[in-house]
């Protein structure tokens, strides 16, 4: 059978596809790259209105009721990059950034710089670092992505926010004039931050296992045999509930408000994701636990 591929934007005609009913949305995709090279598989985002839903790679054709003269729309979602490149560079940059005002001090401060730096602030840049390490070695060994691109302006944007945010804290925590915090709320918060670091890595192998390599299979996360899993029994994205208090701790522990602003502005834009998934698991699985929350236990 025939299929007719559109533009999204104007409805103007690409040209017509010979598929079978059984073909599926990725496999068109590369009928499309054949109509139109200037327009890859990744760069595609098929319709069945010009301005619907975006189907899935796995749909049918015959699945979607469309038979031989439908009508398929494409979307040009331009230029792409990339998950796993992402990632890397916006969690290398920090580690990058920071070191330059921990290392380099009299670059940014001059000959005010402190000598030696103070304790808390050595015990900062090695959280700093580590918790960027760790996620870097995350996105090459743990992390599986269901999406294999995101828009190139991602890089921009992502790397911006990070790079900048590194360098805000980094600047204060390592200023000549840092004061240091009381010993005991140092190491309290030192130790928040270790166990939540611990149960971020915990959340992010259990959903590793979760999903088969090389598929796009969801299930619903269930706690596991480690204790710091437990968290999935009150919320969706423990991950992030993790990542919060990481960065909460971090900041306890250096009494940095910089360090504060940063979890705030962190913490909003997890809360965003946290309720789109929270809303995706219940609409998905009708068996959903109702006792979760989206990120905060019992509140959120």
């Amino acid at each position: 059978m025939e299929v007719e591929i559109l533009d999204a934007k104007n409805s103007k005609s690409l040209g017509k596809c010979r598929v079978q009913a059984e073909t599926t949305i990725k496999a068109l995709k590369n009928e499309v790259q054949n109509l139109k090279p200037s327009m890859p598989v990744h760069r595609q985002a098929l319709r069945s209105e010009p301005r619907g839903k975006t189907l899935k790679d796995s749909d049918t054709l015959q699945s979607l009721g469309i038979s031989t003269g439908g009508k398929i729309y494409v979307k040009d979602l331009g230029p792409q990059i990339s998950w796993k490149g992402v990632f890397l560079a916006e969690y290398a940059g920090p580690i990058f950034v920071y070191l330059i005002f921990y290392q380099r001090p009299s670059f940014i401060y001059g000959s005010a710089a402190a000598n030696p730096v103070s304790l808390t602030a050595n015990i900062a840049a090695a959280c700093w670092v580590g918790h960027y390490a760790k996620r870097l070695l995350e996105t090459v060994f743990v992390h599986r992505f269901s999406h294999a691109t995101m828009p190139l302006m991602n890089l921009f944007k992502n790397c911006t926010y990070y790079w900048a945010f590194a360098g805000y804290v980094a600047y204060h925590v390592n200023h000549p004039l840092f004061t240091e915090p009381n010993t005991v709320v140092m190491y309290a918060g030192l130790a928040g931050f270790i166990v939540s670091e611990l149960g971020n890595f915990s959340i992010h192998m259990l959903l590793r296992n979760l999903r088969p390599a090389g598929s796009t299979v969801r299930k619903i996360p269930k706690p596991d045999a480690n204790p710091l899993s437990q968290l999935f029994n009150f919320v969706s994205c423990p991950n992030y509930t993790y990542e919060f208090l990481s960065w909460l701790s971090f900041s306890v522990m250096t009494t940095c408000v910089p360090a504060l602003i940063f979890t705030a502005a962190g913490m909003y834009q997890m809360t965003v994701w946290a309720i789109g998934k929270h809303k995706n698991y219940k609409k998905e699985f009708k068996e959903y636990p109702k006792c979760r929350k989206a990120i905060l236990p019992f509140v959120l």
